[in-house]
């Protein structure tokens, strides 16, 4: 029987801001160091042993003892779960797929070049990735939609080989509703690996799993520390933390919708953060009464209430102007515009991951169907970062072309520049193909 929520409640938002700030960075803790030191010796093991480590580790966190040949999934394996699946679920992976590919496709860059005058050519040549890593989570429950969300935009950007790491279960074998998202995102192998060194295996490639040059995809603490190792080494998508979501709403938006994706957002871990903002203080009571009644039906309801409790917040503004300032200063993760004209607020938001307009736009649609990524910045860091996207697969390289009278054009600008820098060898290079 769960008792009487209790979720922190906040008057004047502007001025409590840094409150609600601190509430989300706590759930990522002070001392990250000891994870690190973990996850930085697995890395050098790894590295220095290849197979044999990732064995090791295997049969020491997962409980299953593998030979190398059998750590990659096999065709028939492959065949074999995706019969299992139910039709139906089959079918909404499919149509879930179809609009994550419609998406992403309209994010491909290309390459171009410019005559800037004649003699002078510049460009840009934009090329995908040659290898990219996804690594997706087992653990509390299997995630086919973070296949998708993974797979389909390195496939789009033209990456050559996609590389799926994901832990075994107890039988030592994989969902089969991950396989079957595997098989319809189209990735070209499968290693039952998980945890850091699933993370150092594709950094560092081992006798049986290729190194990679781009490792996405969520993790638990190791498997976040560990893609912060390779850094330098691979690519890397981001070092996600915990799940948020924020909810705009007003005096009369529905109750029973906001509880239910506040719920729907708690659910995922004890550590996530689901707040409602709002200038209705009366909305607050009636999304709290909500709460009480929905929880009672969840089959997570422990994990809700742990996660609505610790990290949950109602926070009661003035006006919207008010609203809008504290999600740009929160950078969720995920905003709903619970409102109803949410295309008139949206100009106004400059800091968020995922956007969700209106009553009938709940966060899980993004989650799994609409087509924009949920592989998202989390703890404020969506003032910076992007959800993951094609542009993560692919990589630049700038060109250009001088003709001999161009560059003697240039030459007095360019070795001005160099000598300023006190980088005479920089303008002997120009000085010389003048004179000659």
């Amino acid at each position: 029987m769960i008792k009487m929520l209790k979720i922190k409640r906040i008057k004047d938002g502007r001025k409590n801001v840094a409150q609600v700030k601190e509430l989300l960075d706590s759930r990522s803790g002070d001392n990250l160091s000891q994870y690190r030191e973990i996850a930085a010796d697995i890395l050098k093991n790894v590295k220095a042993n290849g197979d044999q480590a990732v064995l090791e580790y295997t049969s020491r966190f997962d409980g299953i003892k593998f030979k190398a040949s059998e750590l990659e999934v096999t065709e028939a394996e492959i065949k074999t779960a995706v019969k299992k699946v139910d039709k139906d679920f089959i079918k909404a992976l499919k149509n879930a797929a179809a609009n994550i590919e419609e998406f992403h496709v309209e994010q491909k860059d290309r390459s171009w070049q410019k005559l800037k005058k004649p003699g002078i050519i510049t460009g840009q040549i934009c090329q995908p990735l040659k290898k990219a890593g996804v690594y997706v989570p087992g653990g509390r429950a299997a995630y086919p939609s973070s296949v998708l969300m993974t797979v389909i935009p390195a496939k789009v950007a033209g990456v050559e080989e996609i590389v799926m790491l994901t832990p075994p279960d107890q039988e030592g074998k994989v969902s089969p509703v991950i396989l079957a998202a595997a098989d319809i995102a189209g990735v070209d192998r499968i290693f039952k690996v998980g945890g850091a060194q699933a993370v150092a295996a594709a950094a560092y490639g081992t006798e049986t799993i290729p190194g990679v040059d781009i490792i996405v995809g969520p993790g638990n603490i190791y498997v976040s520390m560990a893609k912060e190792l390779v850094f330098g080494q691979v690519k890397i998508d981001m070092i996600a933390g915990p799940s948020e979501i924020m909810i705009m709403a007003e005096k009369d938006s529905n109750p029973a919708f906001i509880a239910a994706d506040l719920m729907s957002q708690a659910e995922h871990d004890p550590l996530a953060s689901s707040i409602l903002v709002t200038d209705a203080p009366e909305l607050i009571k009636e999304v709290e009464k909500e709460l009480e009644e929905q929880i009672t039906g969840l089959n997570k309801k422990e994990i809700i209430k742990e996660s609505l409790e610790s990290f949950g917040l109602m926070i009661e503004v003035e006006d919207q102007q008010a609203a809008l300032e504290m999600i740009n200063l929160v950078a969720p993760e995920h905003l709903e515009l619970a409102v109803k004209n949410p295309f008139e607020l949206l100009p106004a938001v400059e800091n968020a991951g995922s956007i969700f307009l209106g009553e009938y736009t709940p966060e899980p649609v993004g989650d799994y169907y609409a087509g924009p990524n949920h592989v998202l910045p989390t703890n404020s860091t969506a003032r910076f970062f992007s959800p993951l996207s094609v542009r993560d697969f692919v990589k630049y390289s700038g060109f250009i072309h001088y003709s001999q009278e161009a560059l003697n054009e240039a030459s007095a600008d360019v070795i001005c520049l160099a000598e300023g820098e006190g980088l005479d060898a920089h303008a002997n290079s120009v000085r010389i193909r003048k004179e000659n």
